[in-house]
């Protein structure tokens, strides 16, 4: 009877292994994760899986998708979830992949964008079997004392192992003391709830890996650290983020959504069949070749694409409603049925503006830099006509047409 019992363990155990490790770029270490999902169906004690978000930005996006798909795998299995918002940490800043230190957040900026992660987190995961906590709960009442006792158990020397601070140091460029501690107090994340998985984007290899380390140094089991594919931006080039501008948050209406998933580069189109919809391996490599081989057209394949999209985030309804409007629009070439008024107080019609400044303005770019590279792009167009001189001006008109590209669009409506 117990070399049966073992047997159906090991089964159980591997069948839950091979759906952690679909789609992970990698675990360390397999083993580890083996022993203690034997340990919990024996102990019938859910394992404790983490993972960590800072609320640099007010949104959620696709790319915390692909983790947080992983976390509901998890939840599904039976282990617990243990949602970690940084409203702590977010106030130093994580240095990861960044070339210069990062601007810190005030308390307020973090609240406030902690609040609204905490509310869209539940999109993917079931809010009763997940533990929304903030890390300012153990991280405040530390003293310096405290600080410094954790700081000793890491040293300089590894801390320089990682990519972003070796670069920096190597070339000169300022790295504040601040930034080293980024990575131990999210590893001290990791002891207060003493995780036993943790889990993050590629970029966060080394943090959770001195979560490990920490843990060990504490006295803990160290946590096993599983790592996802970065999800690609819009650009196809970098990977998706809000301060890039390249991303698609899971908030977003309809309609920009939809469009947003048709503009991206067919070649990351199977990426986000694999990490976003969690099609599998032998379905996005069919649908590949198909492409390849002339069988499926690529807009037909990116269309599908949207439309799912959207339905998950929006509904059935809602995504054929902007499906529809994207035809309508893109293939026939019309404007869209609903376009947006801005109006511009200080700016009468007949007054002569920079147009880099009045798009920049109207919202359509993010900034007049931003915005004359546009125009030089030939991406915007004034009353339906391309200008492609960034020094262009333009005399307001009430109600004038502003476009950037195909899916930015608004009437201008000046004082007076």
């Amino acid at each position: 009877m117990e070399n049966h019992m073992d047997k159906g363990i090991a089964r159980e155990v591997e069948r839950q292994v091979q759906v952690i490790v679909d789609r992970a770029e990698d675990v360390v270490t397999l083993d580890e994760l083996r022993q203690k999902i034997s340990r919990s169906i024996t102990e019938k004690r859910p394992m404790k899986v983490k993972l960590g978000v800072d609320p640099s930005a007010p949104d959620l996006h696709l790319g915390h998708v692909v983790v947080m798909k992983k976390l509901r795998e998890f939840q599904d299995l039976g282990h617990e979830i243990y949602f970690i918002i940084g409203d702590f940490t977010g106030m130093i800043g994580d240095p990861s992949g960044k070339s210069q230190t990062r601007p810190q957040l005030t308390r307020e900026e973090v609240r406030i964008n902690a609040e609204t992660y905490r509310e869209q987190a539940t999109v993917i995961l079931d809010p009763e079997k997940t533990h929304t906590v903030f890390n300012s709960t153990w991280l405040s009442p530390m003293t310096f004392a405290d600080v410094v006792r954790l700081g000793s158990r890491f040293t300089v020397a590894r801390m320089l192992e990682r990519d972003d601070f070796k670069n920096r140091y190597s070339k000169g460029q300022p790295i504040s003391i601040h930034e080293f501690l980024y990575p131990l107090a999210q590893a001290y994340d990791s002891v207060a709830i003493q995780a036993d998985v943790e889990m993050g984007g590629t970029d966060q290899t080394f943090n959770l890996l001195v979560g490990r380390a920490i843990q060990k140094e504490y006295g803990q089991e160290s946590q096993v650290a599983l790592t996802m594919p970065i999800l690609v931006g819009l650009d196809g080039v970098d990977k998706m983020s809000k301060s890039l501008g390249n991303y698609i948050g899971v908030k977003e209406p309809p309609k920009d959504m939809f469009g947003k998933v048709m503009s991206i580069p067919d070649s990351v189109m199977a990426t986000y069949f694999r990490l976003v919809l969690l099609d599998s391996a032998e379905a996005v490599k069919k649908m590949t070749q198909d492409i390849q081989e002339g069988r499926l057209h690529p807009m037909d394949a990116k269309m599908e694409l949207a439309t799912r999209l959207v339905t998950e985030f929006h509904g059935h309804a809602a995504a054929e409603e902007a499906k529809s409007e994207f035809i309508r629009v893109f293939r026939q070439r019309e404007l869209p049925s609903e376009i947006d008024e801005v109006c511009l107080d200080g700016m009468k019609p007949g007054d002569t503006v920079g147009l880099a400044s009045l798009v920049a303005r109207a919202g359509l770019a993010s900034s007049s830099s931003e915005a004359r590279r546009l125009i030089k792009s030939g991406a915007v167009k004034v009353d339906g006509v391309k200008i492609t001189v960034e020094s262009a001006s333009c005399t307001v008109t009430n109600g004038m047409l502003l476009q950037v590209g195909k899916r930015r669009v608004c009437r201008v409506i000046p004082e007076g």
